[in-house]
């Protein structure tokens, strides 16, 4: 067996697979469930001073080609009390004593709330503070969230302030809905960081229902922006990641649309030390840590790399920013004779690429190498993976 542990600010992880902040961290009977099944660690659901009032419903599927890419949500923080919250830790670190739980703390730019709040989680016993200031719905309207994290200035300070009264590591959890993330998170660093987490949801207009014309999800007839989350965030995630990895050189906690074992492995590649996992949780449940730790066990194994270690950052020196791309090699598309005649290359090519293709129904098709640019639209389009891209 592979060995699946890893450190992260002192804090020893079983394996890299967090549970972030959301409805599946609720509760301490829910956290000791998901460490029984297996989880490394885990993120408390975010604390705030007053418990939240939640709307009814509160999340929204989004759909294509009837498959759930995506889910937007309007939820906010904790119901409970940060009482309550003290007794659930205490009850969750005598339990699971060797698996990490960070606290999820959320409040407006006020010195005296987040030194509270913070002071409060670390009696109970927490590992580390996970500071929120990148929640983008209902929060930021209280001065709170991404109202804080779009703001470096603001960033910084209330690290600052939480970094007098700390015992414990501070991980500062960052917005995608910034221009620069980087920017945001060499604040952080500056005033006391120790660590960063990325990305929350990104914010958007979940849809639209075409019989009543009222935006989704709809509450009393009418709807707000709300957080996007689920397999279409993942791209802008994996760059979150890669550009504070960079920016930094801190630990990072990543997340943002991780559904298989494969998103991880290529998270941990651009940078992430652990990873979070919350809507997949949602629509899965806790046991799909059973196929991540055996896929990420069998792929280092197939690769022959002992520790998962070796594969954090190792995809960082390949990023580079777009005048250091090479326009050499050249490439070209090919077919071969899987190909069914379907077509679809065909009409891709001709209203979306370079007319270099042509072809019969149900025949394989032919492509002008004299014609074709190389951009790959026909491979990306084929459904037998019949095209692909060779070297000139």
């Amino acid at each position: 067996m592979a060995n699946l542990s890893v450190e992260f600010v002192g804090m020893h992880f079983p394996n890299p697979f967090m549970l972030a902040s959301a409805p599946p961290t609720r509760t301490a009977e829910m956290i000791k469930k998901a460490f029984a099944a297996g989880w490394g660690g885990a993120v408390t659901k975010s604390i705030a001073l007053e418990p939240a009032q939640d709307l009814q419903p509160r999340l929204q599927p989004i759909v294509h080609r009837k498959r759930n890419i995506g889910m937007g949500n309007v939820e906010l923080t904790t119901q409970m009390t940060v009482a309550d919250w003290q007794r659930d830790i205490a009850e969750v670190k005598s339990d699971y004593p060797d698996r990490p739980l960070w606290a999820s703390i959320m409040d407006a730019p006020v010195e005296k709330n987040w030194q509270r709040l913070a002071e409060a989680v670390q009696e109970a016993g927490i590992d580390a503070l996970e500071l929120n200031v990148s929640c983008p719905h209902g929060m930021p309207s209280k001065g709170m969230g991404a109202f804080i994290g779009q703001n470096a200035e603001l960033t910084g300070q209330v690290v600052a302030w939480v970094k007098k009264v700390a015992k414990v590591p501070i991980v500062i959890k960052l917005t995608p809905n910034v221009s620069d993330i980087a920017f945001i998170a060499q604040a952080a660093m500056e005033n006391g960081a120790d660590a960063l987490c990325t990305v929350n949801t990104v914010s958007g207009l979940m849809g639209v229902d075409l019989d009543t014309l009222t935006p989704l999800p709809a509450v009393g007839g009418v709807s707000t922006y709300g957080g996007y989350s689920g397999p279409g965030i993942k791209p802008i995630a994996l760059r979150c990641v890669a550009q504070i990895a960079k920016a930094t050189g801190l630990p990072v906690s990543g997340l943002g649309g991780l559904t298989t074992w494969q998103d991880s492995v290529e998270f941990m590649a651009v940078g992430a030390t652990t990873v979070q996992v919350g809507t997949t949780v949602m629509w899965k449940g806790y046991d799909i840590i059973e196929e991540f730790l055996q896929g990420v066990n069998d792929y280092l194994e197939d690769k022959g790399i002992a520790e998962v270690n070796e594969i954090i950052g190792a995809a960082l020196p390949k990023i580079v920013e777009f005048p250091e791309m090479p326009l050499d090699p050249r490439a070209k598309a090919v077919v071969d004779d899987s190909c069914n005649g379907c077509l679809l290359c065909v009409v891709a090519c001709s209203d979306g690429g370079y007319q270099a293709i042509s072809g019969v129904k149900g025949e394989v098709v032919t492509i002008d190498g004299e014609k074709c640019d190389g951009c790959s639209l026909c491979m990306m389009v084929c459904p037998l993976g019949s095209i692909t891209m060779t070297p000139e």
